[in-house]
């Protein structure tokens, strides 16, 4: 198992949670309370996203900068990662989320945090669970596609990072105030066990998990050349599990 990579990717989600949870806390701040404006949802979409385009860009040559288990799920179905990377990728990333959260409380008065239920994604909007799990299924469906189309695939340009942020920020943008938009079980974990609650524990999960492994197994086997396959495979078989 590639250490380093492991490292790598605790870091990046660690920056994806304390930058998101903390943007949401200090937008919280300035706006005096007021909240669920088009100038929330922008401020804080666009800082989930940058901190993405970022932190994939910085960690992909480590580890592919997956910072997400979702991604790691969908490059583990289409045998860009093996099984065991996979899940040390997956533990580190819900370790990350998890240790961002607590220090939140170190660094954000406690009550903003409970005015803001640590940044928790949720159900909003009058969305019903199956909504919740059909907008997620779709968001991280876009989110994982991106990623296969701008950074895994052999022919893309090499500035994936770029457009994976852009992407979180659109889909925040687009579902932020009836899910969270959270397209990443980790982004979603990391708060809840921290006091947001687990309550749709199982949506957060099933959903975007599902859409990025249906992303990624409709990328491999329609839009994929076999050329990019047996790129991968070099890769692999050089001791470095990146995705990217």
């Amino acid at each position: 198992m590639n250490t380093k990579a492991l490292f790598a990717e605790f870091i990046g989600t660690f920056a994806l949670i304390f930058i998101g949870v903390g943007s949401i806390a200090t937008n919280y701040i300035i706006r005096g309370g007021l909240t669920e404006t088009i100038v929330d949802l922008a401020a804080i979409a666009l800082a989930h996203g940058f901190t993405i385009a970022v932190m994939v860009s910085a960690t992909a040559a480590v580890s592919g900068g997956h910072l997400n288990p979702a991604v790691t799920f969908g490059a583990l179905l289409t045998n860009k990662i093996d099984l065991k990377n996979a899940l040390g990728y997956i533990i580190v990333q819900c370790l990350g989320a998890i240790f961002a959260a607590s220090l939140l409380k170190l660094a954000i008065p406690l009550e903003i945090l409970q005015a803001v239920n640590i940044g928790t994604p949720s159900l909003g909007g009058g969305a019903t669970p199956l909504m919740g799990l059909t907008l997620e299924f779709i968001l991280t469906f876009f989110l994982v596609f991106v990623v296969f189309g701008t950074a895994i695939d052999f022919r893309a340009p090499k500035v994936g990072g770029l457009f994976i942020g852009l992407t979180v920020a659109l889909d925040i943008l687009a579902g932020g105030p009836l899910t969270g938009a959270a397209m990443n079980p980790a982004r979603y974990l990391g708060p809840a066990l921290m006091g947001g609650g687990l309550q749709y524990f199982w949506l957060y999960w099933i959903g975007p998990l599902a859409g990025g492994a249906a992303a990624a197994l409709f990328y491999h086997h329609v839009l994929e050349q076999k050329g990019g396959d047996n790129f991968r495979s070099r890769e692999i078989e050089e001791s470095q599990p990146t995705i990217m």
